[in-house]
């Protein structure tokens, strides 16, 4: 026995003194001399920590802040959840039909490479013998779920109105985002605007685009939830006849409602208005709490329609870096938490994460969450809380393999598809990556054979190019 334990011991100094060389010589790659870097590596059988440097230090994560929105997700929700959205009538106006959300973000998403437009059909097919008869029919669409701030206040203005930080609903139609096409044949001109798909009335927009001859789309929509005016800003290739980049819809809710409605009338079902919560959620803000009661009442149900199951979203959320879907997981973790919807979702959200993590004795003192998605600059962590994390999830989490699905798989697929692609270990790590400016971060599990580790990345504030950040940290894992 005494054998064996000296053995062991033996490897461990081993593996350490060949581990120390390359993660000094990571930490001193000209690239980062002004950045502040945090690596930990944890083995999955031991618990040990093998390989660290500024372990504890609070970095920004960028998007593998994901890997706790997802992981949390899947503990309280279980993987076969689904998002509901039912449609009914209101017992106090049968005239009115309600669309229920339940703050699905699938409804109409192209992640999943469908027919966006199949779902209306399917909802107006299923309503038109119901409502046949019914004079003055009122869509009320019920999309207060989640309150209506929709975006976290850490957002930067350069984010808002993109698609990439669409807000988060009570419902959800298109993944919140429309795109804007372009004519830029006249390359001396400002880009002139040809249309939105889809369709989005009232929007306008103040154009200040310009063209480049680089090929790269550099342009930006600028704009608030809620607010029908946009601003355009940066460069877009010239040269082209059908350019399109994408936005976020300004109220989700009214979109669902004018769609569902042109449905239902190519169906013979008159729609004669459509409403969305929204005014009567703002009246009832001040209200006392014994006045806060809703102006309609669920009668009966006409259809029930069903999301895919929470394991597709959360491949989704880690392997695409879906930020939208990010969102929404947040704030149904935190509504999950407080159903009363004049609390903040989001604000309930966090709170979930940081009390159910703290109880599995995964300290959170280091995270610093403000979003799901790590959209906002203000997101910090340190790699030892993600390597608790990690540890939890492949150990004692009765949905481990799950968690380990719904991760991306170096050299194959979605963020890592040209991660660590020609070296030993392409195939063999799982891990979710995270980039915003000056911010390359890489968190997940590297599995072959019996070496198995937690392993988290965390570069802030580099100089030089991405990719020889990237290179670098590639060659310190194939170091492990």
């Amino acid at each position: 026995m005494k054998r064996i334990l000296s053995l062991i011991f033996a490897f461990s100094i081993l593996f350490v003194g060949y581990s120390q060389p390359a993660l000094q010589q990571f930490i001193q790659n000209p690239a980062l001399k002004h950045a502040s870097v945090g690596v930990c590596v944890k083995d999955l059988s031991t618990g040990k920590t093998i390989v660290s440097h500024n372990e504890d230090k609070s970095l920004t994560t960028a998007s593998i802040m994901k890997l706790v929105t997802t992981a949390t997700a899947l503990e309280l929700l279980g993987p076969d959840f689904r998002y509901e959205t039912t449609l009914a009538l209101d017992a106090k106006a049968p005239s009115t039909l309600l669309v229920l959300g339940s703050g699905d973000p699938t409804l109409g998403t192209l992640a999943f490479k469908e027919n966006p437009y199949t779902f209306l059909m399917d909802w107006a097919q299923k309503l038109q013998a119901p409502l046949a008869g019914i004079n003055n029919l009122k869509l009320y669409v019920v999309d207060n779920l989640f309150g209506y701030n929709g975006v976290s206040n850490e957002w930067t203005w350069i984010d808002m109105g993109n698609y990439y930080a669409a807000g988060a609903y009570g419902v959800s139609v298109f993944d919140n985002s429309y795109r804007l096409f372009f004519d830029t044949t006249d390359r001396t001109g400002i880009p002139r605007i040809l249309r939105t798909e889809p369709e989005i009335k009232g929007l306008t927009f103040t154009n200040y685009l310009q063209q480049n001859t680089t090929g790269r789309d550099n342009g930006y929509i600028y704009g608030a939830p809620f607010s029908y005016e946009r601003i355009l800003r940066g460069d877009i290739p010239a040269g082209r006849s059908d350019f399109s980049i994408k936005g976020d819809i300004p109220d989700p809710g009214l979109m669902l409602g004018e769609m569902l409605a042109a449905e239902l009338n190519k169906k013979g079902v008159r729609v004669t208005a459509i409403e969305t919560a929204q005014l009567d959620y703002i009246s009832g803000i001040n209200r006392s709490s014994s006045a806060k009661n809703q102006n309609y009442r669920v009668g009966q149900k006409l259809y029930v329609h069903q999301s895919r199951p929470l394991s597709d979203i959360l491949r989704e959320v880690n392997v695409e870096s879906n930020n939208h879907y990010a969102e929404h997981l947040i704030r149904t973790i935190g509504r999950k938490e407080n159903p009363d919807i004049y609390s903040d979702a989001l604000d309930e959200g966090v709170k979930y994460v940081n009390k159910y993590w703290a109880q599995q004795n995964v300290s959170t003192s280091s995270l610093f969450l403000h979003d799901g998605s790590g959209l906002a600059p203000q997101d910090a962590a340190s790699p030892d809380f993600f390597c608790g994390l990690l540890f939890y999830m492949y150990n004692q989490s009765k949905y481990s393999k799950e968690f380990l699905a719904s991760l991306p798989t170096a050299g194959r697929d979605g963020t890592l598809r040209n991660f660590m692609s020609n070296t030993k270990y392409s195939g063999k790590i799982f891990a979710k990556s995270g980039s915003i400016g000056g911010v390359q971060c890489f968190a997940g599990y590297l599995i072959d054979g019996n070496k198995k580790y937690a392993f988290s990345i965390m570069v802030n504030k580099f100089i030089g190019s991405r990719s020889a950040v990237r290179k670098s940290i590639e060659s310190f894992i194939e170091s492990l």
